[in-house]
Formats: structure tokens, sequence, C-alpha cells
């Protein structure tokens, strides 16, 4: 396939209205016919678009290939994606060493087993809200009542946030996630979000509890090693990204079970297929709209292709995912299939820190939710699904359901 600018595709690319779950057709085209090729985006520049299963591995896995977003050359999908990245420099925006230091800092924090030891408390969470639901009228939007305060109320708990306070999170957490014309709003609702938790790390410091705020404050702020805004910043990726990408997995993973009811069936009917649920799930849907892009640090070879130093990349989850040499059947769910090798959650050094905490609340919900409400329907039909791409992660802006 020709790479001139008159056959480059823009990128991001639309998904089928009639085919809300599966990738982009232009997205599964490239992988079929051109893996490894150039797309043009916003501001003119042409990254390369990476779309097989292995070539995806590879790049996020090669220490030549960077992901700081001030680094020229590095694919910013819009002006607000340009300045938010740029500004914020979390854990995702780092390259090692300073990446190094930070993951070092929060991976005890993030461990299997102290996500697993969560499980009890998530299993409360999930039951209470399902009690609400029964006990509520309906149909009922299963994404503002369900979905959102899941993951909302965990990661408040875990990070020492008022729950109380969600409202005004929620808020500049979607004002952060969305595709926003005006970079200033973007900008703005960071800073804002970074005073409120810079305040919260100084009452931690007075008295501290048993949360990750308050072990940052001690640890890292009363020693001089973090500055109150530093361990803000990580508070607010950690905020956001803690219950905005796991609410849409449980709505647009609801959406698609029941969609699929001999799937959903097998979830409800045994408990124990919850696990290989969620990983399926996470390889059917590949939720993260902008992929994963990083720039080229050196010269390297991908695909055949030579991507020089300095150079975009684009690192495609979703066509990865539905890859047929990775995945047999890849565009069918079938979540009796091992499905644990995807890349949902990245892969190398940037491989998503939270995963074992999504882990956990994706299977309590999904083997929760069907079992106590067995005749969980949608209330509209699948085509008439609010199916939201203007964000960083694609889901369901709105789910009815009835039983």
């Amino acid at each position: 396939m020709d790479d001139d600018q008159a056959s480059t595709p823009r990128f991001p690319m639309a998904r089928a209205a009639n085919c809300p779950f599966d990738p982009a057709p232009e997205l599964t085209r490239r992988a079929e016919e051109a893996p490894v090729s150039r797309v043009k985006l916003w501001d003119g520049g042409t990254p390369w678009l990476i779309t097989r299963y292995e070539d995806v591995r590879t790049v996020l896995a090669d220490p030549r290939v960077g992901v700081d977003p001030g680094r020229p050359g590095f694919p910013h999908t819009n002006a607000v994606s340009k300045a938010r990245d740029t500004a914020m420099k979390t854990l995702m925006q780092l390259d090692p060493p300073d990446h190094t230091a930070q993951r070092r800092l929060l991976t005890p924090e993030f461990t299997v087993k102290r996500m697993e030891a969560l499980r009890p408390r998530i299993q409360r969470i999930v039951d209470d809200l399902i009690d609400g639901l029964l006990d509520g009228p309906k149909p009922v939007d299963l994404v503002a009542e369900f979905a959102l305060p899941v993951p909302s109320q965990v990661i408040c708990e875990l990070l020492g946030v008022p729950y109380a306070d969600r409202g005004y999170f929620q808020g500049v957490a979607r004002t952060l996630v969305m595709d926003e014309p005006d970079p200033g709003r973007a900008m703005a609702a960071s800073e804002e979000l970074n005073a409120y938790l810079e305040d919260l790390v100084a009452e931690k410091n007075a008295r501290p509890g048993e949360d990750l705020l308050s072990t940052l404050a001690v640890g890292q702020f009363r020693t001089g090693a973090m500055t109150a805004r530093e361990i803000a910043t990580v508070g607010q990726l950690l905020l956001v990204a803690g219950h905005d990408t796991t609410a849409a997995m449980i709505a647009l993973g609801t959406a698609a079970l029941l969609a699929n009811p001999e799937q959903l069936a097998l979830v409800r009917d045994d408990a124990t297929r919850a696990a290989g649920a969620v990983e399926e799930l996470l390889r059917y849907l590949s939720l993260t709209h902008t992929e994963a892009r990083r720039v080229a640090r050196e010269d390297l070879e991908i695909g055949g292709r030579l991507i020089r130093a300095g150079e975009g990349i684009i690192a495609v989850k979703n066509t990865a995912n539905r890859d047929l040499a990775a995945f047999p059947d890849p565009d069918t769910i079938d979540i009796r299939r091992d499905a644990r090798h995807h890349v949902a959650f990245g892969h190398g050094r940037h491989l998503c820190l939270g995963a074992p905490l999504a882990r956990v609340e994706l299977q309590v919900v999904y083997g929760t939710l069907f079992r106590r409400i067995p005749t969980l329907k949608s209330a509209v039909p699948l085509e008439e699904l609010p199916f939201d791409e203007n964000a960083i992660f694609y889901t369901v802006r709105a789910l009815p359901v009835t039983w």
C-alpha cells in the first residue's frame, strides 16, 4: 500500500455504527493489507501505525521506543492531547530513569496480593449497589447507577479521597479524558484537580490514614523526596484512570454480553468463569480509543519497515487483540478461550500499573451482576445505545437496563 499523502488515512478512525464492539474498519483493513504503514494526524504529522499482535508487542517492549510526549515526533491525537500530555508528566509520560523510579515507588501498592485482599470490600460495594438497583425503579441507567460508582468508590477508598466529592472529580475526569476542542479547558480542569489533591496531601501529612495518599505523604512528602504537587500528579493519574477505564469496561463489557446471551449465560451460571470472561472481554473490546502512542528514540525495524529516530508510532491494541495469528476466530466472544496474552493492558515496562485492581473489580462485577439479576436485559435495542468515540476510552455513555 502506498504511503503517499493522498492515500494516508486520518487517525483516529471511526468505528462502524452497525459493529460497535469491533475496531474501526479501516484499522482492520490496514492490519490485513499494510500492517506497518503511515497515518495522518490533525497537525499534519504522519506517524507509523502498527497493527499486528507480534509487532505491537515488540514495539511496546523495545527500549528504543519512548513515551515522552515532549520529544519531537511524538504523535499527539489532538491539541488537547498535546497540551495535557506535555504538561502532566505522569508515569504514563515518563521514560527511564524517571519512569523506573516512580514505578518502583508505586508497584508495591498495586501487587496482585494487595489487590486480592481488597476483593471482599469490592464484593460488598458491588452487592450494595445491586441492592440499590433492585430496590429502585426500572429501567435504570447501568452506567450512572453501577458502572461508574463501583470503581469510583474503590479508587476513592484506595487513595483516601472522600467519596462525597465524587461528583466533582468525576466531572473533572470527564473533561480530562474527552477530546475537548479547547486545550485551555482541559488544562484548567487538571490544575483544579491538582490543587484539590495537594490540599488533601497536606491533610494526610497532618493526619495520615491507611491509604495511598497517606503513605506517599508520610514516606515521600515529609522526607522531601516528593513535593505535594508531584504526589498530587500521581494521585490525579490514579484517580482519573482508576475509575474511568474500569467504568468504561463494566459498561461496554455488560453491553457486549447482553448482545451475546449465550456467553452471558456461561458467566451467569458458573461463577468460576468470571476470570476468563474478564480476559476475553478485555481482548475483544480493547477500549483505548487513541491507542498506545510512542516515539522512536533510535532507528528500529518493525515488520520489515525501517522506523527512524524521531518518528511517531501508534501501536494499535484493538487490532492486535483481533489478530488471527494470536487468537483463533478473533471476532467472536468466547469466554472459554485462554485470552490472558492479550495486550489490552499494554506490554513491557508500561504495562498498566492498575491491571491487578481492574481484574479484581471486573471479576467481582461480572461474577455478581448476572447471578444477582439473572434476567437483566437491555431496555433499548443495541443500535440505539450511545457509543462514545470522542474520548480517550471508547465506551457506551448510557446503558438503560431492566429485568
